[in-house]
């Protein structure tokens, strides 16, 4: 569609200098001068005397970067370039290259999705369209801003709110550079990214009620509170007394909507009870805690549940064993949904000493509902190319389950999908919290941690769930290594899985 493999190696390395100009602090290295006017040096003329190298990390495409000091630099050079391997340029083309075929693949399934409705001249618009984003985020990525500023004029006349799904989807990485150029610091400056603190409320309302559209019609989160609760049902069997840890109480939802749906199918099923349930919720809102839990606790003690609510008001950064006051001879279930993307970090630091603190609690089970797809690997660009593959299919669906014009599609796509969007785009450092990973990277991830695997067994529920649910046509869940995956059209979206202490 854009380039063949052939025309990669001949062309110059605009991608590679992106790249390698990334914003990311821990990243920001400075083996490449990136001005316009960097050149590639000679192959046969590389001599490498602090050779930088690549550490394979995790996946292949979350690859981090170490350097070495370097011993000497050359003196009185604007644009010198440090000296590479010759698999480090190997590695920048086949990283462009792959890149650009994930690209192709969002093209052809965008194509695809909109072909009763988009004439010939529209589609080929929309392969404008890519191409425009694609060099525009090169053009931030490097710190061009006039030719950035120039591609963001055009593609804010392209990229419609109630256009086509691509044109829509479009419109929220507009935002999302956008923001980014206008956060760029200099080069050498020392610093993260981060959104203007006015920002960060100014659509609370509008951000509230567009996760409630999101929870009502779209399946994600309803398809985690589903495999979670089976999950847990099954845990209770032939348990007297349960402690259920919520990690994400207050993830905005302004009722307990999995708990009531737990407690719901316990009080239909009086061999599951145990003699008594408690649960705990974390989140940053005591009121709101507090609320949920007089709800729940009002909701058992009518359907005669022996229930107590307790609430801990902490980041998951922040929480400690003792903050669970855990009894003698009760079960612990640790639930999170949509949760520790947010606690992975740059470094693997805080993820590692947070699942020490849960695996501390020696969990019976721990229900882990994540999004299935990288938004987290160490390079701006790369990231750009993932998330757009990814929420391109989201908003594919969303096309087929509202109308065009539907006031609660915009709501969903530009109060809900663009903050995440604009998040993994525009942010970097602490401020940049969505860190969405693959579901093999979080299996490495628990296994390291002492975790084990627990299958879950639920495959045929859910999809009769998912059916019954009638979202609409495209979305199915399918089984991956004891997991289960629920995607649209092929493209994993939503990962659930079960873990377990040995």
């Amino acid at each position: 569609m854009f380039y063949t493999l052939e025309e990669e190696i001949m062309s110059p390395v605009p991608y590679m200098q992106s790249e390698f100009c990334s914003d990311n602090k821990s990243y920001e290295t400075t083996f490449l001068d990136l001005s316009p006017f960097c050149s590639v040096p000679n192959f046969s003329a590389v001599e490498n005397d602090s050779p930088a190298w690549f550490d394979l990390d995790e996946t292949r495409s979350h690859k981090r970067i170490k350097q070495e000091p370097c011993s000497r630099t050359r003196a009185n050079s604007l644009n010198s370039v440090p000296k590479l391997h010759f698999r480090d340029y190997i590695w920048a083309y086949t990283e462009r290259y792959l890149a650009i075929e994930a690209m192709e693949e969002a093209a052809a399934a965008m194509t695809v999705g909109e072909r009763n409705e988009v004439k010939d001249e529209e589609g080929s618009d929309g392969m404008k369209l890519v191409q425009q984003l694609i060099a525009c985020a090169e053009a931030v990525a490097c710190r061009d801003k006039k030719h950035a500023s120039a591609l963001l004029a055009e593609l804010r006349a392209n990229a419609l709110v109630f256009g086509t799904s691509f044109q829509r989807v479009a419109s929220c990485f507009v935002q999302g550079l956008s923001d980014r150029l206008a956060l760029l610091q200099p080069l050498g400056t020392v610093g993260v990214l981060a959104p203007q603190a006015n920002s960060v409320n100014t659509f609370k309302a509008e951000k509230d009620e567009a996760l409630r559209l999101v929870y009502d019609i779209c399946p994600q989160i309803q398809f985690g509170h589903f495999v979670a609760n089976a999950s847990i049902l099954e845990a209770f069997e032939g348990e007297s007394s349960v402690h259920i840890v919520d990690l994400g109480m207050t993830f905005g939802l302004p009722h307990g909507l999995q708990w009531l749906n737990l407690i719901h199918s316990l009080a239909k099923h009086p061999g599951q009870q145990p003699h008594r349930l408690r649960i705990t919720g974390v989140g940053n809102s005591a009121e709101l805690l507090q609320a949920i839990g007089d709800e729940l606790d009002c909701y058992a003690r009518s359907l005669g549940l022996n229930f107590e609510f307790l609430w801990v008001e902490s980041t998951l950064e922040n929480l400690k064993p003792e903050h669970f006051k855990l009894l003698a001879g009760e079960v612990v279930i640790i639930n999170s949904i949509l949760q520790l993307h947010c606690v992975v970090k740059e470094s693997r630091g805080a993820l590692n000493s947070f699942l020490q603190i849960l695996h501390e609690l020696s969990p019976k089970l721990l229900i882990l509902v994540e999004q299935d797809s990288n938004h987290n690997g160490p390079f701006f660009l790369g990231r750009f190319m993932e998330a757009l593959h990814y929420y391109s299919a989201i908003f594919d669906s969303l096309d087929a389950m509202l109308p065009k014009y539907d006031t609660r599609r915009a709501k969903i796509e530009q109060f809900f999908f663009a903050e995440e969007i604009k998040n993994i785009i525009s942010c970097e450092g602490p401020a940049r919290v969505e860190r969405h990973e693959r579901l093999d990277q979080w299996r490495r991830r628990m296994s390291r941690a002492g975790f084990q695997p627990s299958p879950i067994k639920t495959i045929m529920q859910a999809k009769q769930w998912l059916e019954k649910a009638n979202f609409c046509e495209g979305y199915a869940v399918t089984e991956e290594k004891s997991c289960l995956v629920l995607g649209w059209k092929s493209k994993p979206i939503i990962a659930a899985s079960c873990w377990k202490c040995p």
